[in-house]
């Protein structure tokens, strides 16, 4: 029975750190940074057993892809299940790529949105402020903030993630459990999502009714009356509904706003 040592999951959590994003491709996106994130410590734990060691590179080679930052919790919890399996418990491989498929997506939700959808422009209005009359220590700031921020998270939650994973490890194979986490993360994560979208959206009517010295204001006293955001939730809605239901792309979503705003801005419209 071989069993990790501290370096080797540091080792691991350090690797994960810098080259996350390494060998992105469309096919697995971060799928091969995953597996060669495990390889070393799996190769250790299941030593001659090239079948074994075979099995569990293949299946952690699969499609990955999430926000790296808070994502980091998920290859450490998965290196931990691999070595409860790698060590006789029974951990099933269906359980190890269920857990990383349920998990990838609520974490890119929040991950996203907290950290690049909110503490990344926080850090960047405050450097922006700081380089008031091109002094350079607003840039400096930035990066050496976001830069510590971001190496220290993923190390540590890397680190983080293993541990729960070994702690947890009979009680993350309870479906039950394991479906109310993911219900709750999801819960979480499209809160947040739909917060950013309603701060971030932008699409103001600059009509307005004229009728002699009375000026009505369509936005404002009428839209804004029925429900404020009323217009970006709406063209947020429909591109939801256009990708999901339509399988358009990203690229065809840009198209569409881009010509709607080519129309509606020269017109006077928005």
């Amino acid at each position: 029975m071989s069993k990790l040592t501290k370096q080797d999951v540091s080792k691991a959590a350090w690797y994960w750190t810098f080259f996350h994003h390494c060998c992105q491709n469309y096919e697995r996106m971060m799928g091969l940074a995953f597996c060669s994130t495990l390889a070393k410590p799996l190769k250790k734990l299941y030593g001659n057993d090239k079948k074994g060691l075979s099995e569990a590179l293949t299946r952690n080679m699969t499609f990955f892809n999430t926000e790296p930052q808070l994502g980091s919790l998920i290859p450490g919890m998965t290196l931990a299940l691999e070595e409860a399996k790698a060590n006789g418990e029974p951990v099933e491989a269906e359980v190890i790529n269920s857990t990383k498929s349920a998990l990838m997506g609520p974490f890119a939700g929040i991950g996203d949105s907290i950290l690049v959808g909110t503490y990344n422009p926080i850090l960047l209005s405050i450097g922006i402020g700081l380089s008031a009359n091109g002094s350079p220590l607003g840039a400096i700031f930035f990066y050496l903030t976001w830069t510590i921020s971001v190496v220290l998270l993923k190390y540590f939650g890397f680190i983080k993630g293993y541990s729960m994973g070994m702690d947890a490890v009979t009680t993350l194979l309870n479906s039950g459990l394991k479906d109310k986490i993911v219900t709750a993360l999801n819960i979480v994560g499209l809160i947040v999502i739909g917060g950013v979208a309603s701060t971030t959206v932008a699409a103001p009517i600059k009509w307005s009714f004229n009728a002699g010295e009375m000026v009505v204001a369509i936005q404002s006293s009428i839209l804004d009356k029925i429900l404020p955001g009323l217009v970006p939730l709406v063209l947020t809605l429909v591109c939801y509904w256009l990708m999901s239901k339509k399988n358009w792309s990203a690229n065809k979503i840009i198209l569409l706003i881009l010509g709607i705003a080519a129309v509606c801005v020269p017109l006077g419209i928005m």
